[in-house]
């Protein structure tokens, strides 16, 4: 368990990129320069991303993660300031800087293998496979648009496995900066609930995302900072499991907020999804660090309980739960299972697949994606049998290397990740979790988990090591002490 970080902006070159891109973005959004700030910001926050990937890689791993957490809605302030663009270049901020990880995958994939990579291999020879494909049938903007959204997760992940040395720093990194993202993401969006600001309403909207509620008070379905409900819960969900690996004080009124908004996304498959990474974290633990999760289970829950039984909470939590009891009569549930019954067929006869980039299609001057409830579905309409089976055979290995750790029931921090990569793969059914910032959480917290185990692999060997040097130098000095007893008689 680790304890709670004191902020400070060291090292000063380092924070001092960071805090000239939140100025810009800040002074453009105040200013109305919404043209402006659509090319300058993917501009700057490249430039940023890439002088802390190489002067000061921990940084920018916290810098990659609050551009996905914020970015959504800085788009939405940009929108509301200036007007309404759809796409908006605002949104490829995270994904560019998280792509600048390119450079460690090109740079170690030819050795991967050795080095127990061979899960980032398969997926990335099916991405490779769907683009090609993607590029013939579909047009190019959109093969890379979709690309951006299939591969990025895997350079991610890639990044955190072979950067496996600095995994405690990492680690703490990755603590840190959840826990203040579910603070800041929590309270945003029971604000946003509740008075519903007038960006968000705006981009409802324009947008038409009509399954995310009406655009008044009390009547939106929670996305907070972030570009949709999904994403938001899914990034609740990772960081309430990691809270319970943070001793911070932070972590009472983070929890209440998290927990509250995360309720107020009546995200059944999140909910699900938490409870599945719960039973997974608490069961690989020692009975010790078990007892403490639980107690921090109680505490949390006398915390947010009451405050989900008052008005105007209890009425819309408490009607999403029920439907739990009564799926047989759910609308959304029979729309997932007609679904399945009308394109299943269709999606297994996919040999070749249709390729990256063909849910995306342009309606009224915009490009827009064709969501498909189902990552299955997803799956083999875009990759056929031929990209399919390699990508699911590298998350299956993923699994089944997560699952051969050892170390995972001491580190409780490296039981978390296995415990995320988990909760977000089992809503592949119901959903595409392995795009965009879902798959990050897939791949990126798995890769960590392997890269959990390599450090304390290495650790153990320099143990080891350590205690070889030690009995050999314990027998020279009795083999010395003899020589002088035996040269004294």
């Amino acid at each position: 368990m680790t304890k709670g970080i004191p902020i400070k902006l060291e090292p000063a070159p380092a924070w001092t990129a960071i805090l000239l891109f939140v100025v810009i973005t800040i002074l453009g959004i105040i200013a109305g320069a919404g043209s402006l700030l659509r090319i300058l910001l993917p501009v700057v926050g490249f430039a940023v991303g890439l002088f802390l990937y190489r002067r000061y890689p921990v940084l920018y791993l916290g810098f990659m993660w609050w551009l996905w957490f914020l970015m959504p809605l800085v788009r939405r302030l940009i929108d509301y300031r200036s007007n309404w663009v759809n796409p908006s270049p605002v949104l490829l901020v995270a994904p560019v800087v998280t792509w600048i990880t390119v450079d460690t995958f090109v740079k170690y994939l030819p050795r991967a293998y050795k080095q127990g990579g061979l899960p980032f291999i398969l997926g990335f020879t099916s991405i490779l496979y769907g683009f090609i494909i993607g590029l013939i049938k579909s047009t190019p903007i959109f093969a890379i648009r979709g690309l951006i959204d299939w591969f990025t997760p895997i350079l991610l992940g890639f990044y955190l496995f072979i950067n496996w040395r600095d995994y405690p720093r990492y680690r703490q990194n990755i603590q840190r900066t959840f826990l203040w993202g579910v603070l800041v993401m929590g309270v945003y969006g029971i604000v946003q609930y509740v008075i519903a600001p007038e960006w968000d309403r705006f981009w409802l909207i324009n947008a038409r995302m009509f399954s995310m509620g009406n655009p008044e008070p009390f009547g939106i379905r929670l996305w907070s900072t972030m570009n949709s409900t999904g994403p938001f819960a899914a990034t609740m969900m990772v960081g309430l499991l990691l809270l319970f690996n943070n001793n911070s004080p932070v972590r009472i009124p983070a929890s209440i907020a998290g927990y509250l908004s995360f309720l107020l996304t009546l995200s059944r498959t999140m909910w699900a999804s938490w409870f599945f990474g719960l039973a997974s974290l608490t069961s690989s633990l020692k009975p010790q660090i078990q007892m403490r999760i639980i107690i921090s289970i109680l505490v949390m829950a006398m915390c947010i309980v009451p405050l989900t039984t008052i008005e105007p909470f209890s009425e819309v939590i408490g009607s999403r739960l029920a439907t739990f009891s009564d799926l047989g009569n759910d609308h959304s549930a029979e729309v997932r299972q007609q679904i399945y019954e009308e394109s299943l067929g269709k999606a297994l006869s996919m040999a070749l697949g249709n390729g990256i980039g063909n849910t995306f299609t342009i309606e009224q001057g915009e490009i827009r994606s064709v969501v498909i409830d189902s990552g299955i579905l997803d799956m083999f309409f875009t990759l056929g049998w031929f990209g399919t089976l390699p990508y699911m055979c590298g998350l299956l290995l993923l699994v089944y290397s997560v699952f051969q750790y050892p170390e995972i029931r001491r580190d409780s921090f490296m039981s978390a990740a296995r415990a995320i990569g988990l909760s977000n793969l089992i809503g592949l059914p119901i959903g595409s979790a392995m795009l965009g910032v879902g798959g990050c959480y897939i791949w990126g917290f798995l890769g960590l988990t392997m890269a959990a185990h390599k450090y304390h692999q290495h650790q153990n060997k320099l143990s080891s090591e350590m205690e070889s040097i030690a009995e050999v130098n314990t027998a020279k000095d009795k083999n010395y002490e003899n020589f002088l007893i035996n040269g004294t008689d």
